[in-house]
């Protein structure tokens, strides 16, 4: 593992992004810290990239060309060295690329970049794939950044997520093993709006596939509140533990496996298939507001 980090900064914005995983570690505008600091009792990371899967895999494996392949939640871009190949005041570009260590669990050659730039109130999270192999590769990718619950000095239960559009009332109920099962649930959103309780996190993530909103709104009405858009991520989630002082606000362009499913890892669903020398570039924008919006 490789240890250190880098910081980039805009006006009074400043952002610090770990070598290790590419994780974006803090976000403090002015005096406000958006990122949750990691605890190993409850969340040990801040801001994990997800690549080449999101989710889980059945059997904590996958299977391509027939053969199987170890693969943990949410890929392995998270637990990798990165090369900072691009590097300014306000942006940085860090690169993976396929080694020996990455081909036990994903025979492709491939170079995932993730690009951070800052503008005075935003930062803006940048993922591009690159299929390096000579063969179509299959992949999904993700953002996972942990923020603070509460966002500033307001009241923690005031805190709620609106979305630009009105989104399913149901979500996929997540079977033993993190699959997605057929079945779905009721979930406590009103309208547009989400409240976050506690117990809204009393059984797992709150997926919401094919979204409709490329943007949302996570706060209060008293104090910051954080804006959030998301290009090329057709699914979004939200999720934390009951009590933990964080809330994720997820973007995917695939999931976990269904319940039962076996198939090889192009088959599953969601999954991206880039052709030999393509690419895929997936972004996440968010901005920090004040009550008046700005």
């Amino acid at each position: 593992m490789r240890t250190g980090s880098i910081e980039l900064r805009c006006s009074d914005n400043c952002a610090v992004i770990a070598l290790h995983g590419a994780e974006l570690t803090s976000w403090r505008v002015g005096n406000v810290e958006t990122i949750w600091t990691p605890d190993a009792a409850i969340w040990d990371r801040s801001s994990p990239i997800l690549f080449p899967v999101v989710g889980w895999c059945r059997d904590a494996r996958i299977r391509v060309d027939g053969q199987h392949y170890p693969m943990g939640v949410h890929g392995f871009a998270a637990h990798h060295d990165f090369e900072v190949i691009e590097q300014s005041e306000d942006k940085a570009i860090f690169s993976l690329r396929d080694n020996d260590s990455t081909r036990v669990h994903f025979p492709f050659a491939f170079e995932l970049r993730v690009a951070y730039a800052l503008t005075p109130h935003a930062l803006s999270m940048t993922l591009n794939i690159l299929n390096r192999s000579d063969d179509e590769m299959p992949f999904a990718c993700g953002v996972h950044p942990g923020f603070c619950w509460p966002l500033g000095p307001a009241d923690r239960q005031a805190h709620r997520i609106e979305f630009v559009d009105h989104e399913n009332p149901y979500v996929p109920v997540i079977a033993p093993g993190g699959l997605f099962s057929e079945e779905s649930r009721a979930i406590a959103l009103d309208g547009r709006r989400l409240a976050l309780k506690d117990e809204t996190f009393a059984q797992e993530a709150l997926c919401f596939l094919d979204a409709r909103s490329r943007s949302l709104i996570y706060g209060a009405d008293k104090g910051p509140r954080l804006r959030a858009s998301f290009e090329n991520f057709p699914h979004l989630a939200v999720w934390s533990k009951p009590g933990a002082p964080f809330v994720c606000l997820e973007a995917w362009t695939g999931h976990g496996d269904p319940v039962g499913f076996s198939g090889e890892l192009r088959d599953k669903p969601s999954m991206i298939l880039l052709p030999p020398g393509g690419q895929s570039e997936h972004r996440a924008t968010f901005e920090l507001l004040t009550t008046n919006g700005r």
